[in-house]
């Protein structure tokens, strides 16, 4: 991908951290030629982690597996509940008369049906992207340590000419920051909402393969690699590396094509997205939302509105009714011989 020499004919020029390594011999083995079948080739399924690990370690490729991001949620979830219940108590506790204040969240009535524009097949993109990068931010404060690799380092590799503090990697950046960010290389690329849901799945994906943390050193070349990554793995007209280097004036195409290939490499080439592993990242991104507080936008239910969700409910049915209708047997059954109707024969 945007570079001439492949990344699989140099297998010593990736910085691979340590994992399943096979050895030369094992490697000649697999690659001697057959007269009949030619070289063996092995399959994608055969590099997987067995089934009784991978749904603890990669939540990117199996749909029963808890994400990453929101395990690492729950911690500030629990602390900022239990403080506004203390508030609470502190309150009562002093006489103060106890006001909720006006209400941030719009119910539904029997006169009004408030929906959000938000499905799985159609994600609102500002909704998303902040559920995303609030997903990040978690990354970040709540990382176990601070494995990372050169490539991603922002100090080896800068994104920009501008001065890079000394503390730069001891200061964790805030959700603003990384909005900002992630918000401008969709708005420049002009990317979709479904594109910033699989960035996710590939971030985590690759922490799970290459046993790496989002640091505050390395945070942005890794969203930028995953950004770059789902582009082309998802939209069908793709942006080009060079595209990226005219929103991001001082990088080259080089360091672009670089990083890809790494980032491909530590994927161990496995760009694949379930809908079940995609499905659940949404869900579990409006889960995050309604934790803190981000609530997707609410509106009246509209009679248009209305009548566009029962016509795209009549198509889903009628889609349903002809695949049913495809998979039955044309054969009939000797339970259906016994109910049949029988004629009446003619004695003469």
């Amino acid at each position: 991908m945007g570079n001439t020499v492949s990344c699989c004919m140099s297998p010593g020029g990736s910085p691979k951290l340590p994992r399943q390594s096979d050895s030369v011999e094992d490697y000649q083995a697999n690659t001697d030629l057959s007269e009949d079948t030619g070289p063996y080739l092995q399959h994608i399924s055969d590099r997987e982690v067995p089934d009784d690990l991978a749904h603890e370690s990669n939540p990117s490729d199996h749909a029963r597996a808890s994400t990453i991001f929101l395990s690492k949620s729950q911690t500030d979830v629990r602390d900022k509940r239990k403080s506004n219940y203390m508030n609470h108590r502190v309150t009562l506790t002093a006489g103060f008369q106890f006001s909720p204040g006006p209400l941030s969240k719009k119910y539904s009535s029997c006169s009004t049906i408030f929906i959000d524009d938000s499905t799985v097949s159609q994600p609102n993109l500002k909704s998303t992207i902040k559920c995303v990068t609030l997903a990040i931010y978690y990354h970040i404060k709540n990382r176990d340590s601070d494995r990372s690799l050169d490539i991603f380092d922002e100090k080896i590799h800068p994104l920009s000419r501008d001065h890079i503090p000394e503390d730069y990697s001891r200061t964790d950046p805030e959700h603003k920051l990384i909005y900002r960010f992630v918000r401008t290389l969709f708005s420049a690329a002009q990317l979709t909402a479904e594109c910033a849901i699989v960035t996710l799945v590939y971030l985590e994906r690759l922490l799970t393969y290459a046993e790496l943390d989002i640091c505050p050193c390395n945070w942005k070349r890794m969203v930028l690699g995953a950004i770059l990554l789902a582009s082309k793995v998802w939209d069908d007209q793709a942006v080009w590396n060079v595209d990226y280097c005219q929103i991001l004036k001082d990088i080259t195409v080089e360091d672009m094509n670089e990083m890809e290939r790494h980032f491909l490499e530590l994927l161990q080439f496995n760009i694949n997205v379930p809908a079940s592993v995609y499905a659940k990242y949404y869900f579990d991104l409006r889960s995050l939302a309604d934790d803190n507080n981000l609530s997707f936008p609410l509106e009246p239910l509209s009679n248009e509105r209305a009548q566009k969700l029962e016509a795209i409910s009549r198509l889903c049915e009628d889609k349903y009714k002809d695949m049913s209708r495809a998979t039955m047997r044309r054969s009939i059954s000797a339970d259906n011989l016994l109910n049949s109707r029988r004629s009446k024969a003619v004695l003469s």
